[in-house]
């Protein structure tokens, strides 16, 4: 005899119902087990987005083109030294070289420089010296970066610097912790203020206190102690996570597991109000929902695998985290969900009608039937099964009225450009940071923020003829895409050195990188018989980070004029910054060359990005469309039930193209976007598809299908409602409170956008669009199976003849009594 697949889900009600203790306790243990002997999520996370370019990326080949210089994937911290009057005297220089040698023994810091010191151009000559620190800690694991930069601090603080020196860290990284130091933790504010809307949220759809806490703690533990571990175990052996897929994790796990907690507490309150007992409600409730609960986590999940077909890595490695997560949180929800319910019983309720009509029940108490008030009228008039029964008197009317507003919406997609992540950082107002960049933007301009790097390969070692390097130092700074540039030649700007001064220095030191601090003696009296200044000595010394050790690779170092490389200006500037750079390896007689830094490999992640958006996409639907006519039955429903989702996901992201860029005026929307709306909407819209048709199939076995769709979307709405509102509510508060921050314009835009896109998919496409293409389609929607077929009977001129107009006490509609069962045709 086949199995049934509601008895499957029949079965693991029973379990969890009967072995309640027992689920909990192995959920306990596994939770506390695995998140003590597996390594955390973020030990493991990458921040840096281009280690995830294609070897093919012109910015990766850049990248190795420059890697003789060691600094492609180290985080620098500047240290900047400065008396306020004249030049830094010997003594002055002597402790600069023993602050370098201090800060090399720092924990992390893997190389140490001195870049010498100011020229005239910016003060008096040798006002001020810096140093430069590389640590290879990663940049994403922000604990590990304020570590650093206290530790750079504490080391300049034992130091003691002589009386009127001001020395001072920085450079992204400490401006980054100063802000968090400002504001606060943004990242912790934002998990607070999540958890408590979502909690406040569940407070006051369900009326209870226990409800809220068992939904949402299923899915807390998946996310943060169970898949979060595995994944950082994985990340240990191989896989490559990026600070987004961690950020991911959180939001979708907890997303997408609240929602299957709903379509199940739901379902357990619906059976309770028709007459079970709370544990016999949990069994009956995972025989209905299970399959839904099941299929809808497997389209998420099969969704986010398509991303391995992804060129990009960070999305191609963002599938297999964030499947362990939904996946895990699926086995939570399935288990330990129904067992928290069985154990507390209808207590979860309290105080809310459904825990008196319980209590009632258990105690043999017939339950009033109370007449609604006014306002339980004016919710019965607004409830969804009410809706439903208007709209689908003209279905045809309101799915040509959506479709036109959603395609109006969607045509504007043809205006998308990408953008940066803009929000540049500044330091804020009296910090040490702020004092360091002042420094810096006065003494050492060119070095400033966030360089932009012009790499060079030559035939010959750049000392045996030197004679290209000024005019190509020239036409870097005369060309209008550049602020300045530092280079080979003028390694602290300036004048610098002339070809032959350069040819002579290193005949006479060998390669500046090898050069101790301090000049020893015979190396002063070297330099005077040359007719050389002393100064030349640290000049020279500071070109080891224009000159790789053998010579024939070489770099400047220049500020870009669109501005800061993390804007959409700079980004849309990189096609004439690599013309001319290339320009200039002409003049150089380089055999190659390449442009490193910022706004370089964003143009390209942006580039591979739209690409891979095109092409994974299609795979997506394929995918996600077998699994529909698996749960469907069907081979006509998967085809409009897609369709629904890309016309929500194209009119969400017209919407932001409306927003951002003809209303803002911003120059593109961070390329990132249109990825997570497709995940996102795609994960909630199938989700709800699958919720809403299974029990549309469901209620057409013994209904006309009208009123199968009616009464379908009047218990189906509250929780495709609830489940809509908490996720477009994390990303609301995530854009208010993620948009303070650093690179706050980029998070605003995914957290507005991403809120947009599932409020329209919630209120429009699961509850009116899709409904409407049902009854339009009639026994179509089946085919080949022959269940549900249409009895032709009309909708009611209100909700009351399905039973869709009793209001509960607590204020929400009352969860309506099945009618008799009609005879199948």
């Amino acid at each position: 005899m086949p199995v049934h697949v509601d008895d499957i889900f029949r079965a693991i009600g029973r379990f969890s119902v009967k072995f309640r203790w027992l689920v909990l306790i192995a959920w306990a243990a596994a939770a506390v087990a695995i998140s003590m002997m597996l390594p955390s999520l973020a030990s493991v996370t990458q921040g840096n987005n281009t280690a995830f370019l294609p070897s093919s990326a012109p910015s990766a080949q850049a990248q190795i083109l420059a890697k003789p210089f060691g600094n492609t994937n180290l985080v620098p911290v500047p240290v900047i030294a400065a008396v306020p009057s004249g030049s830094l005297t010997a003594r002055d220089q002597q402790w600069v070289s023993g602050l370098a040698r201090d800060l090399a023994r720092v924990p992390t810091v893997v190389k140490v420089n001195e870049t010498g010191v100011s020229a005239p151009a910016h003060g008096v000559a040798g006002q001020a010296a810096q140093i430069q620190v590389m640590s290879n800690t990663p940049q994403g694991n922000q604990p590990g970066l304020k570590t650093l930069v206290d530790n750079v601090r504490s080391a300049i603080t034992r130091a003691g610097p002589p009386p009127g020196m001001q020395v001072h860290a920085a450079g992204q990284a400490a401006i980054e912790v100063d802000q968090q130091k400002q504001s606060g933790n943004t990242g912790n504010q934002l998990q607070y203020a999540s958890f408590v809307f979502i909690l406040i949220l569940l407070i006051i759809i369900f009326r209870a206190l226990l409800a809220p806490l068992v939904t949402v703690l299923p899915p807390l533990i998946a996310a943060s102690m169970i898949a979060g571990p595995i994944v950082g175990e994985l990340g240990h052996h191989g896989l490559k996570v990026s600070s987004l897929a961690q950020l991911l994790m959180i939001v979708l796990v907890l997303g997408a597991g609240t929602d299957y907690g709903l379509f199940l507490v739901f379902r357990v309150r619906e059976h309770i109000h028709q007459g079970e007992a709370p544990r016999e409600a949990i069994v009956n409730a995972m025989t209905k929902v299970g399959e839904s609960i099941t299929f809808s986590a497997l389209t998420v999940i099969a969704a986010l695998l398509s991303l391995l077909f992804a060129t990009f890595q960070i999305y191609s490695t963002l599938g297999v985290p964030l499947a362990i997560g939904v996946g895990v949180a699926l086995l939570a929800g399935l288990t330990l969900l129904p067992a928290l319910l069985a154990i507390f019983g209808s207590w979860a309720f309290f105080p809310s009608r459904t825990w008196r009509v319980a209590r009632k029940m258990a105690k043999g108490q017939p339950v009033p039937v109370r007449q609604p008030g006014p306002l339980q009228r004016l919710g019965q008039r607004f409830s969804w099964g009410a809706i439903a029964a208007r709209i689908l008197k003209r279905p045809a009317t309101a799915l040509t009225i959506g479709v036109l507003v959603f395609g109006a919406l969607s045509a504007a997609v043809t205006a998308y450009e990408s953008g940066g992540f803009g929000g540049s950082l500044t330091a804020p107002s009296g910090s040490d940071s702020a004092a360091a960049a002042n420094l810096q933007n006065k003494y050492f301009p060119t070095s400033s923020a966030n360089p932009t790097t012009l790499v060079y390969r030559l035939s010959a070692p750049a000392w045996q003829d030197p004679s290209a390097i000024p005019a190509a130092t020239e036409q870097i700074s005369r060309s209008p895409l550049f602020k300045g540039a530092t280079g080979p030649l003028t390694p602290v700007g300036g004048t610098g050195f002339t070809p032959a001064e350069y040819t002579k220095l290193h005949a006479l030191l060998g390669p500046a990188a090898v050069l101790p601090p301090a000049p020893p003696a015979p190396v002063a009296v070297k330099l005077a018989a040359a007719h050389l200044p002393a100064a030349a000595y640290e000049m020279y010394r500071a070109t080891s980070q224009f000159v790789s050790p053998d010579g024939t690779t070489i770099q400047f170092m220049t500020s870009l004029t669109a501005g800061d490389p993390t804007t959409t200006a700079a980004m849309n500037a990189v096609p004439a910054v690599r013309t001319e750079a290339t320009s200039v390896a002409s003049a150089l007689h380089a055999t190659d060359s390449g442009v490193n830094g910022e706004a370089p490999a964003f143009y390209d992640i942006s580039s591979i990005s739209n690409s891979d958006l095109m092409h994974v996409i299609p795979i997506a639907i394929i995918v996600i469309g077998v699994l529909l006519a698996l749960v469907m039955r069907s081979l006509v429903a998967p085809l409009y039930l897609i369709a629904s989702v890309a016309i929500s996901y194209f009119a969400a992201l017209g919407l932001a193209v409306l927003v951002f860029l003809k209303i803002g005026h911003d120059g593109g929307i961070t390329f990132i976007l249109p990825f997570l709306l497709f995940i996102f909407l795609l994960a909630l819209g199938e989700d709800y598809n699958i919720l809403v048709m299974t029990r549309i199939r469901e209620e057409a076995r013994h209904r006309p299908l009208r009123e199968a769709v009616v009464r379908a979307v009047g218990v189906t709405g509250s929780t495709v409602t609830a489940a809509g509102l908490v996720l477009a509510g994390s990303f609301a508060v995530l854009a208010i409170i993620g948009g303070k921050g650093s690179g706050g314009s980029m998070i605003r835009e995914v957290g507005i956008g991403l809120a947009a896109g599932i409020l329209m998919d919630t209120f429009v496409v699961r509850t009116v669009l899709v409904p409407c293409t049902a009854v339009l389609l009639g026994r179509w929607n089946w085919w080949p199976s022959r269940l549900g077929t249409d009895a032709g009977g009309s909708v009611a001129a209100d909700a009351d003849s399905l039973g869709l107009a009793e209001t509960a006490a607590d204020g929400f509609p009352a969860i309506p009594p099945d009618p008799p069962r009609r005879r199948r045709r």
